[in-house]
């Protein structure tokens, strides 16, 4: 467990589906998850979660394949959280990728979009901006997994210093 300025993050668990689904639930403002299909994403990412006390206020998503991570989703609540929160999220999922051999972490872009704000503040915990069809093989495959097209941005952080050309 991580703990930053007052931010606790760890990995989820199947007993904290409950508390990820009220959280995501009350932050999308709709009730669109329920445990169950929480429980069911374990299977195929990762999650975890950032706390403020006992307060949720931070959960990030992320799958790790072919020594490419994919963060497949962040949320952060209240927004004034996010200074804090998502360094902490980020800073452990990538410590996780990197005891994975992970050459690279890709941040997609939800449907609408970075904002030139969201890049700048990726920007600042090292996420570059580049398009799919610029990524190295195995990470424009990961990329396309996401059903994302070449022309398509993608924020990039290469996690180690030389890329793997062999297996392990």
């Amino acid at each position: 467990m991580a703990q930053e300025q007052g931010i606790a993050v760890r990995r989820a668990k199947p007993g904290d589906a409950g508390k990820i689904a009220a959280f995501i639930n009350r932050v999308v403002g709709k009730q669109s998850v329920d445990d169950f299909t929480i429980i069911e994403s374990f299977g195929d990412e990762g999650f975890l979660l950032a706390e403020r006390g006992d307060n949720l206020v931070g959960i990030l998503g992320w799958r790790a394949e072919n020594l490419v991570v994919r963060v497949t989703h962040l949320l952060v609540w209240p927004a004034s959280e996010h200074i804090t929160t998502a360094p902490a999220l980020f800073s452990e999922m990538e410590n996780a990728a990197a005891l994975l051999q992970c050459e690279a972490s890709l941040l997609l872009p939800p449907g609408s979009g970075l904002s030139p704000r969201q890049i700048e503040f990726f920007g600042e915990l090292g996420y570059k901006p580049q398009t799919v069809a610029g990524l190295p093989k195995a990470w424009r495959e990961a990329a396309r997994e996401a059903k994302l097209d070449d022309d398509d941005p993608v924020l990039v952080k290469q996690l180690r210093e030389h890329r793997v050309l062999r297996p392990l």
